[in-house]
Parts: structure tokens; C-alpha cells; sequence
């Protein structure tokens, strides 16, 4: 199971699933308000991931 990292809200969890899409859908995350980065690079939803990749789940901050 990937271990994913909810940045903003400090919690770490670990689900199956097999690309970041499923992720997004597992967590009811909108895919639009946050960037999601696996070992340093930013990753899309149709990256497909692997039991011990970590992912960073990191909400996007707009200002006016």
C-alpha cells in the first residue's frame, strides 16, 4: 500500500490503490485545489503508483 501524506492536516495514511486517481477518489480529495509529489518530482492523477512509493498530498494557496 502506497503511504500517502496529507500535508495540511499532518496525517499520514495508507490505502490501496493503484494510480493517484483511485487515491483522490479513495480520500474524496478535489484533484483541482491540491499538487500531489512522489519522491520529489509532481506526480498527475494517472500515475500509476507502487506499494512503497511515498505521496505528498499538498493543498494549493491562492491570494487575491
Amino acid at each position: 500500500m502506497p503511504k500517502i501524506i496529507l500535508e495540511k492536516e499532518g496525517v499520514i495514511k495508507q490505502i490501496v490503490a493503484s494510480t493517484l486517481k483511485e487515491v483522490y477518489q479513495k480520500l474524496k480529495i478535489n484533484p483541482t485545489i491540491v499538487l500531489a509529489i512522489k519522491n520529489n518530482e509532481l506526480i498527475i492523477e494517472s500515475t500509476k503508483l507502487k506499494p512503497k512509493d511515498e505521496i505528498k498530498i499538498i493543498p494549493v494557496i491562492s491570494g487575491g
